[in-house]
């Protein structure tokens, strides 16, 4: 097919020796790319068992058919491993042009193997693969790492780095690119740093062939006027997802204090209009047609960001409505390479563990001065950040407080309250990661749509199951998730497009279920079973207090109900497993 480039860049660490070899086109018709097809060469060549810390982890770098072409918002990398933050499969996706430069460097995946004696970093230049030492770089942040490899190489070559937690096997660490962009969830910065892998550098100076070319491009332009450019989208461009705090705080999801209420009275203080105000530049990715990149200044504190995300784990989440902190403490973050969701529920449940008085960890609501410092401290592993640092579901075995603990599989919530969305719920107990809002995400259906009640069980599993499949092929084929009002129809296009193969849409909506479950298949071979799609007590015992959704807890026979309706839409069993003739077709 067209698109590809039929080749692969294998990369053992162990014996500093890097190979091309051909790309599995049969699974490349079965799975796409990126996030599917990452997964399949992970179950096919990953051991049951292994530890994701080992050099037995792989760490693959995945594009797809339309990176590299003039497909809008196609961007996007994958980034897939074993988590050592759950013990699943983990795949993120991370922006800027470092997949367009692998693309362009003649490959469609990068498979890094085994580990380095040292620090060091790979370095690809089209066919020219050598592995450099990074024993200078090793304990510095993201951002002078990066500008240090920029200085050197020049700004055609694109940089992907870890910082401290990465280095030091944190859980919660980040991948970064261009800066401020992250694989962010599962500690896949983590794999990267138990390989002594401090970065890797890609230059590419090739193409990528696809059919009728002029025909093609057309269709594309159109596309893109058409579709991407319509106001469903473009609020990116003007407000980044800062617009999501205000459609959170009216529909009553957005977390306050460690989930244990929702809405804030005080969110215009730290809101889009707040944060836009401080504008300073903008940016987009490779092939981005929205450009959603904002850098703001507020003080002496400097990012690209916030992210919806970032404002709602470090500002009410945290009891917290400063804005300059927010910001600082996401540049902090970004820079020591750490997610932001992650560090952000482990330190809210750090406080409410010491208001609570079963264990002072030294913080409370609000002391933002103490979290920014505390940050630090997770990604370097010293003081009471080596203890943070082991996540939340770790923390709380150890002392207390599980009931308050928002994880699933030992992956921290994202900022969306399930009280208020119970799909969410769902979507987060079954999601291949751990809590995700990034597979299935129900808010868009039962808050800000309405298309659904968002209070009820009924239909949540078929609900959660469509937008999954939808979002599964929307990542294998690096399409970034901003571009919110693609169809099914549109990505078959695409595909047809780029591949010169017909694609119907029957075919890619098999490829969506395809992944779901091989994803799935990997887990359950790792011992993961329904009685892991598990939700924090907290939503079952406490109902909200206030805003739209006060009242409102779910039932645990409602929570029950919704997960044995998705196992049954994918005909998974009612422990949640796939059966033996469902695996063979995988």
């Amino acid at each position: 097919m067209y698109g590809y480039q039929n080749k692969v860049l294998r990369v053992d660490l162990s014996k500093k020796t890097a190979a091309a070899e051909p790309l599995r086109m049969d699974w490349a018709e079965k799975y796409i790319g990126s996030k599917g097809l990452a997964i399949k060469y992970l179950y096919e060549e990953l051991k049951p068992g292994i530890d994701p810390l080992s050099p037995e982890n792989k760490l693959i770098l995945m594009t797809g058919p339309m990176t590299g072409t003039t497909v809008p918002c196609s961007g996007k990398l994958g980034v897939a491993g074993k988590s050592p933050a759950t013990g699943t499969i983990c795949d993120c996706s991370i922006g800027g042009h470092a997949a367009l430069r692998i693309k362009y460097a003649g490959y469609d995946a990068v498979i890094i193997e085994g580990a380095l004696d040292k620090p060091g970093y790979l370095l690809i230049e089209d066919d020219k693969i050598s592995f450099e030492d990074a024993s200078e770089l090793w304990g510095k942040g993201c951002h002078e790492t990066e500008a240090i490899l920029a200085d050197k190489y020049g700004h055609e070559y694109s940089v992907l780095t870890i910082g401290p937690a990465g280095e030091n096997l944190c859980g919660m660490a980040c991948i970064t690119s261009d800066y401020y962009r992250q694989a962010g969830r599962g500690g896949m910065g983590a794999v990267m740093g138990s390989k002594n892998l401090k970065a890797v550098v890609v230059k590419g100076t090739g193409g990528v062939k696809i059919p009728n070319v002029e025909e093609a491009v057309k269709r594309i332009l159109e596309i893109q006027n058409e579709d991407v450019l319509q106001e469903d989208n473009t609020f990116v461009f003007d407000w980044g997802t800062t617009a999501f705090l205000e459609a959170c705080q009216d529909g009553g999801i957005l977390p306050y204090k460690n989930f244990s209420d929702t809405t804030d009275p005080n969110w215009t203080e730290y809101n889009g209009e707040v944060f836009m105000e401080k504008l300073e530049g903008k940016r987009g990715c490779g092939s981005c047609g929205l450009g959603c990149g904002n850098f703001l200044k507020i003080g002496d504190a400097i990012c690209e960001g916030p992210e919806y995300e970032t404002i709602a784990a470090y500002g009410p989440n945290a009891g917290n409505r400063d804005p300059e902190a927010i910001l600082k403490a996401n540049q902090v973050a970004d820079d020591m390479g750490l997610d932001t969701i992650s560090s952000g529920d482990v330190l809210a449940w750090a406080m409410e563990m010491t208001e609570k008085g079963i264990h002072d960890f030294g913080i409370r609501f609000g002391e933002m001065d103490t979290y920014i410092k505390y940050l630090e401290m997770i990604a370097k592993g010293e003081g009471i950040g080596k203890e943070l640092a082991m996540g939340v579901k770790k923390l709380a075995g150890k002392y207390g407080g599980k009931d308050f603990a928002m994880e699933v599989k030992g992956l921290e919530y994202p900022q969306y309250e399930p009280r208020g969305s119970w799909g969410m719920s769902l979507a987060y107990a079954v999601s291949d990661r751990g809590a995700c809002h990034m597979r299935a995400y129900a808010p868009n259906e039962e808050v800000f749509a309405a298309s659904i009640p968002p209070y009820t069980p009924e239909g949540k599993g078929e609900m959660v199951y469509k937008l999954a499949q939808h979002n599964a092929v929307k990542f294998c084929l690096c399409i970034c998730d901003f571009w919110g009002t693609i169809s099914m129809e549109t990505m078959a296009e695409l595909m047809s497009l780029v591949t010169g193969k017909e694609w119907t849409v029957e075919e890619i909506a098999d490829v969506g279920t395809r992944v779901i479950n091989i994803a799935r298949a990997f887990n359950q071979r790792e011992g993961f079973t329904a009685k892991d799609d598990t939700a924090p007590k907290r939503i079952f015992k406490e109902a909200l207090k206030n805003g739209p959704a006060a009242g409102q807890k779910i039932p645990e026979e409602a929570f029950e109900d919704m997960k044995q309706q998705y196992y049954k839409v994918l005909g998974w069993d009612e422990n949640g497993l796939l059966p033996d003739s469902l695996i063979a077709t995988l």
